[in-house]
Parts: C-alpha cells; sequence; structure tokens
C-alpha cells in the first residue's frame, strides 16, 4: 500500500526513477482499487465513480511508468510501444545512477560509485 500512496504522493513526477517493485505494487493497488470502486458504483448506480478514479489516476499511472522506463535507461516515449513497454516493465533495472537519475533499489552505491571515479 506504501507503494500505492507514494506514486499519487508523486503525482507528476516524470523524473528519476522507479523499481519494478514500486510500479507493480501500484498496478496490484490500482487493480484492487479500480474493482472496488467498480463494484461500489455498480451496487449504487451512480455510473460515474469508475470514470473520475480512472482520471484522477491517469496522471499518476503515466508517471510511474515514465520513470520505470527510466529505471531499464530508456525514455518515457517507449510506453508508447505496446509490448516492448511490458518487457520493459519486467526487466531489471540498471545497476547504479545512469542519466535519469540515482539507482533507487542501492542508493548508497551511487555515494561510492561518485567517491571513487
Amino acid at each position: 500500500m506504501q507503494y500505492y500512496l507514494k506514486v499519487l504522493q508523486n503525482y507528476a513526477v516524470f523524473e528519476g526513477r522507479a523499481r519494478r517493485k514500486e510500479y507493480w505494487m501500484f498496478v496490484l493497488f490500482n487493480m484492487l482499487v479500480s474493482f472496488a470502486v467498480g463494484f461500489v458504483d455498480g451496487l449504487t448506480g451512480i455510473g460515474y465513480l469508475g470514470l473520475i478514479y480512472s482520471l484522477g489516476v491517469l496522471i499518476p499511472s503515466i508517471a510511474v511508468g515514465v520513470r520505470r522506463m527510466h529505471d531499464v535507461g530508456k525514455s518515457g516515449w517507449f510506453l508508447l510501444i505496446p509490448i516492448y513497454n511490458l518487457i520493459l516493465a519486467v526487466t531489471e533495472g540498471e545497476v547504479g545512477a545512469n542519466q535519469y537519475g540515482p539507482d533507487p533499489k542501492n542508493p548508497e552505491s551511487d555515494l561510492v560509485d561518485h567517491l571513487v571515479s
């Protein structure tokens, strides 16, 4: 749940990197919340709750996807390539800092690399 809230707190942050765990935990909780909202929407008959929720998490979903692409060393535009973006989303991120920022999995290694060079 902390990853879901972390993504929502970084609402429109398209810079930096997101680990696989952060991305996939957000996807999981987003699906669970979407299901729950859809269920409540169906029971109440309002019909707009799912649409409102989907619009509310659209920007954070794109932002975490872009940060996930950055973690594997690719531009966020790779989200637009249908199958390849899924392959990149399950690929382990680059070890150490890359052009998009420090390694979110092991930020201490970036400090050591920086001090050595």
